[in-house]
């Protein structure tokens, strides 16, 4: 193939004497953008992602698409195909958000989770993670464990922040955590690099939207009236 497409696909550049994709530098490049715009609860994090995903896909197939990483990571893969449909679910309910609110940015208020709701991300972590493993392993993947949690880690996470909820940015550093050595051990180097970014970035994430959810929530908190008031 010929022309912009057919250098994205084949363009590889050399880091530390390995060749690297460009397709997996610009998919992380979109993937830390979405990021940046869902810091700041923008409607466009979720389409931005979407091109992201659409690209890693490619990359973490490496042996069906003749990329210089001859692993098959079909967790990382799998995990790009969900991305897409939960962001789906996301810049539905953002764009939503914002029609409901007259407009304005940002599309969504942070919140913690409830208990009930913290019980059920607990749940389907643990039963997607059993149920994800020995799909993995049946179909090859390189490092099936910890591909397993990537994968059911990383669609809580998404799904989270769709919602709104804090704990979406611990459920991405529980991710980032696993991902980095497995994607080292991969030589999926830029991809990992990207991972160590995430983890420093989602700190400050969750930081920043916990912030805004105490602000959030002290706003809605009605102020008890003086004695003089009450008097009065």
């Amino acid at each position: 193939m010929t022309g912009p497409l057919g250098w994205l696909l084949d363009a590889q550049v050399h880091v530390a004497g390995s060749p690297v994709l460009v397709r997996e530098i610009v998919g992380n490049v979109f993937g830390l953008a979405s990021a940046l715009l869902g810091l700041r609860r923008v409607v466009w994090a979720w389409p931005v992602g979407m091109i992201g995903n659409g690209l890693l896909f490619t990359v973490f197939l490496g042996g069906v698409f003749a990329t210089p990483q001859a692993h098959d990571l079909y967790g990382q893969a799998g995990r790009q195909v969900f991305f897409f449909a939960v962001s789906v679910y996301g810049w539905w309910r953002w764009s939503r958000n914002r029609r409901s609110g007259g407009g304005a940015e940002p599309a969504v208020v942070p919140r913690w989770a409830t208990w009930r709701e913290r019980l059920g991300l607990l749940v389907v972590a643990a039963v997607g993670t059993a149920a994800a493993y020995p799909v993995l392993a049946a179909l090859g993947s390189w490092g099936p464990l910890p591909d397993a949690w990537i994968l059911v880690g990383s669609l809580l996470a998404t799904y989270g922040m769709a919602r709104g909820w804090v704990e979406f940015w611990l459920v991405w550093i529980a991710v980032d955590a696993v991902g980095v050595p497995l994607l080292l051990r991969g030589g999926f180097y830029p991809s990992a690099a990207m991972y160590l970014v995430y983890g420093a970035f989602c700190a400050a994430g969750f930081y920043t939207w916990w912030r805004t959810s105490r602000a959030a929530t002290a706003a809605r908190t009605p102020i008890p009236p003086t004695y003089s008031e009450v008097v009065a």
